[in-house]
């Protein structure tokens, strides 16, 4: 990182290259809160997370993940690589443990992969992570509605893949608890109008256990979260 930073000054000040950069901004580094895992937090994601050198989490995450335990929609608003992951994945393994389901939905599929990678690297379990998208194989599709309990998947999927044969994915709505929208700010149009759609059909399979929940990192925060709403 240092030896990159003498050039920075004078990328920023070259015109033809960058001429969209019209400000810089030094911002001080801030100290980090410290949080305690929540009290339902099973022991064994604490004992995975530890492994991985992961003690305990941010203040920003433990409150996340108590709000959505509680049934509240959340978004989470911080910096990249702050940790939203971990804000998401502590309520999602709590409701997997107790035999609900879960929906990831990101804008890519390489975002949806990289997830399942860390997903599957914590060796839970209970946990039946896999990915649903158009590179996923007929056979593959079977077992995951099946058998899947954790679901990742992109809006292009959930609109013309998943809701259209909600019929089949039955067993999994019927007992979805959370639905995980990372990279929030990036939805737009037709994406962000299956918001309601998806939650709908949510609703009349799993009416009093649907949690939904939304990740994005611009500032300022209430710019960015569409306007769909739940219902």
């Amino acid at each position: 990182m240092r030896r990159s930073e003498p050039a920075l000054p004078g990328v920023w000040r070259d015109d033809t290259r960058y001429p969209q950069v019209t400000h810089i901004e030094h911002v001080a580094r801030n100290a980090g809160v410290s949080g305690d895992w929540p009290d339902w937090t099973g022991p064994h994601l604490v004992e995975r997370l530890a492994e991985r050198g992961i003690t305990g989490p941010w203040s920003h995450q433990a409150a996340a993940a108590d709000l959505a335990r509680s049934g509240r929609d959340v978004i989470i608003a911080t910096g990249t690589a702050s940790g939203k992951s971990l804000g998401f994945l502590m309520p999602a393994v709590d409701a997997i443990d107790s035999g609900g389901t879960v929906l990831y939905l990101s804008p890519t599929k390489a975002l949806s992969q990289d997830q399942l990678r860390w997903i599957t690297d914590l060796g839970l379990s209970a946990m039946r992570a896999a990915v649903y998208d158009g590179d996923t194989t007929p056979e593959e599709r079977s077992w995951v509605r099946e058998h899947g309990n954790y679901v990742l998947t992109n809006p292009d999927m959930l609109h013309h893949g998943i809701l259209p044969r909600h019929g089949a994915w039955s067993r999994f709505l019927r007992r979805l608890r959370y639905v995980v929208i990372d990279e929030a700010h990036r939805y737009r149009g037709s994406s962000a109008r299956t918001w309601p759609r998806s939650c709908g059909v949510c609703a009349g399979c799993a009416p009093a256990t649907v949690r939904s929940r939304c990740s994005c990192w611009p500032r300022p925060p209430r710019a960015h979260p569409p306007r769909a709403r739940p219902g």
